[in-house]
């Protein structure tokens, strides 16, 4: 009969093994890693590129000539996107739009595929398979009204979605047309937002919001898996709007030409992730962003640019005694945060900092020997129109907001 004992530690040696294993491929893939097996690796890899984005443009081909069909579902539906994997900062921009839209007077429904979401076990898929002749319903994040679901059954972003966004419906399914027929008959939705909807073809978006994070526009302009890019960097053309997001306020000359040379008439509106507080968790409590100042802190994330969050942290004072970088969406364990608060009272710190998209991650009930805090983070208009209701008012209500009327 097999140990459970000796199952759980082969399962978590192989757990950490594969973790390794994503993480030396995240370094050759952004060009941390040069030595000899990283060269040969990522020529395996870049093999692999050329064969991706064949396929991946001639889905595009087969949807453009109408031999695969899209499904229209009558009411406005805005995709928000990007052509690369992660860390464009998506998230505070589909929350500040689908605000915006519910604010104007739009019944708005979130439309999501709950990336790392759980899944329900296979004996209850097929027990439903049996029992029903209609496929199963989305999941229901938020109906509007209540929080349904938890980040673990929802998925990182559509919980957080749903948890700041009372009065917009968030649901969760791979079938965004489906979903979306659900939340014009249940909920009476107008309104349809795509997060991360670029590369789902069968719900054709009115409006493409296409977002580019200016740090690092498209990587090293491979395809996956050599690279970071969904899509090849000529697809620009297939958005209405182009959002410049993590911006300094400093115009990149060479990046505007590069899309302009790819989509010439479009309108690009740059931005910036704002930080406004420190926010407890699991508590009401918030602390000004002046209170990291000559702070000694610990800093954990589980995201896709943890460089991004940190240089948040120093530029605003904080003396970053220790961090801990996990994979984008990564499940923290127990075993985990032991490692975490020990390194933080070890190094003494005055508490612990992380993203707000990880703190939806930390288990209630965990026990913190040391305050841990999350940093809220909001998008902010810098360039191309004055502010983001002026934006979502030029891109949605263009009838309104001609002089004029």
């Amino acid at each position: 009969m097999a140990n459970p004992t000796s199952a759980c530690m082969s399962a978590s040696w192989l757990k950490k093994k594969f973790n390794t294993f994503e993480l030396y491929a995240i370094d050759v893939i952004t060009g941390r890693r040069e030595d000899s097996g990283a060269v040969v690796f990522a020529g395996f890899l870049q093999a692999l590129s050329y064969l991706f984005s064949a396929i991946t443009q001639a889905r595009l081909w087969l949807y453009r000539e109408r031999i695969l069909q899209d499904h229209p579902l009558g009411c406005l539906v805005v995709v928000v996107g990007n052509l690369t994997v992660g860390g464009t900062g998506k998230t505070p921009v589909v929350e500040k739009f689908a605000r915006a839209l519910r604010d104007r007077g739009r019944t708005v429904a979130i439309l999501s595929r709950g990336y790392k979401s759980k899944s329900p076990p296979l004996w209850r898929k097929w027990w439903y398979a049996l029992t029903h002749t209609a496929e199963p319903p989305p999941k229901v994040v938020s109906d509007g009204v209540t929080v349904l679901l938890n980040s673990e059954e929802a998925g990182d972003e559509p919980y957080m979605l749903a948890r700041n966004l009372p009065g917009v419906v968030v649901l969760v399914d791979k079938n965004r047309v489906k979903a979306g027929a659900y939340a014009i008959k249940e909920f009476g939705c107008d309104t349809l937002v795509l997060d991360d909807g670029f590369q789902y073809l069968p719900l054709k978006g009115r409006l493409n919001l296409l977002l580019v994070d200016k740090t690092n526009p498209f990587g090293n302009g491979f395809t996956l898996p050599r690279g970071i890019l969904r899509e090849p960097i000529k697809h620009l053309q297939r958005a209405s709007y182009i959002f410049l997001t993590k911006s300094d306020g400093r115009r990149d000359a060479e990046l505007e030409e590069t899309i302009r040379a790819h989509n010439p008439g479009v309108d690009i509106i740059e931005c910036a992730h704002r930080p406004k507080h420190l926010q407890r968790f699991g508590l009401e409590e918030r602390r000004p962003l002046d209170d990291l100042k000559g702070r000694r802190i610990g800093a954990f994330s589980g995201i896709a640019v943890p460089e991004s969050f940190e240089k948040f942290l120093k530029d605003l004072g904080a003396d970053v005694v220790f961090t801990r970088r996990f994979l984008d969406h990564y499940r923290f364990g127990y075993e985990d945060f032991v490692d975490i608060f020990s390194a933080a009272l070890a190094n003494k710190v005055d508490y612990i900092v992380t993203t707000e998209k990880d703190a939806v991650r930390i288990a209630d009930e965990m026990p913190c020997p040391v305050p841990v805090y999350y940093l809220r983070l909001e998008i902010e208009i810098i360039r191309g129109a004055a502010d983001f209701d002026e934006a979502v008012g030029r891109i949605c209500f263009p009838e309104q907001a001609r002089p004029g009327r």
